[in-house]
């Protein structure tokens, strides 16, 4: 079963818990076509490919924003941003190699998906609604190790809902953004860490310019060759991945 299709059951799964009111709604066929709307069950079917269609706009971002690419691509943007070589890797080599870590990060929850609901429903020994139930349990469990108690507590406050007493309590719409605001905490105290000994480098560089009278020098040209030496003596790439992957809780 390829990545591609674990992903798209895990999505379904998401979003059918975020809406409950339509948790309960089956996938309509689709057939090309123009006819009127005679009955209640012609109107119902047109609006459930409406509603699907404007589900599949945002299916990108509903997933992006449910796994560790939003830790990854901020660290590397800073990390990148720290170095100070412009645009250089481009931003098509930040995103892709978030989005490949985030396939090996993820990889684990996407088997547990496959396994115990895409497999069996594939299958038929479960219906669509179980097997969209026990796909978004394992997309929880990795959000929960992730976010801060912190982070959630601020929006079950917000959402005026009783406190929930366990995990199963809390609902999808309280822990998503509780998850992503966790996430964009974590990815800046990393590149604050990231970018501390870049910035020593720059105020040793600019301290030297100005006490040899070099007032018109831009100090971030002469900079730039030690922060490249420094970061590939360190193989810093290779200690920034292995930082932020090791960074996920399993």
């Amino acid at each position: 079963m390829s990545t591609l299709k674990k992903l798209g059951f895990a999505l379904l799964g998401i979003v059918t818990s975020i809406m409950p009111s339509y948790s309960a709604m089956t996938f309509p066929n689709i057939n090309i076509g123009l006819q009127s709307a005679n009955t209640p069950q012609d109107f119902t079917n047109g609006l459930q490919i409406l509603i699907w269609l404007t589900i599949l706009t945002l299916a990108p971002s509903i997933l992006i924003m449910t796994t560790c690419f939003v830790r990854l691509v901020v660290v590397l943007s800073l990390t990148r941003q720290a170095i100070g070589a412009g645009n250089l890797p481009p931003n098509q080599v930040i995103t892709s190699l978030a989005l490949i870590l985030t396939f090996f990060i993820m990889a684990p929850t996407f088997n547990e998906i496959n396994e115990k609901a895409l497999q069996p429903y594939m299958q038929n020994q479960i219906t669509q609604q179980v097997a969209l139930d026990r796909g978004i349990e394992p997309i929880r469990e990795f959000m929960f190790k992730q976010t801060h108690e912190k982070e959630m507590a601020l929006f079950i406050r917000m959402a005026k809902i009783e406190k929930p007493k366990t995990k199963a309590d809390v609902p999808t719409y309280i822990l998503l953004p509780s998850f992503i605001l966790s996430e964009l905490k974590t990815a800046f105290t990393i590149g604050f860490v990231i970018y501390l000994p870049f910035l020593v480098i720059d105020i040793v560089v600019s301290s030297v310019l100005v006490s040899m009278g070099m007032m018109f020098l831009p100090p971030s040209m002469i900079a730039l060759p030690f922060k490249l030496i420094m970061f590939v003596m360190v193989d810093g790439w290779y200690l920034i991945v292995k930082s932020l992957v090791e960074s996920f809780v399993r």
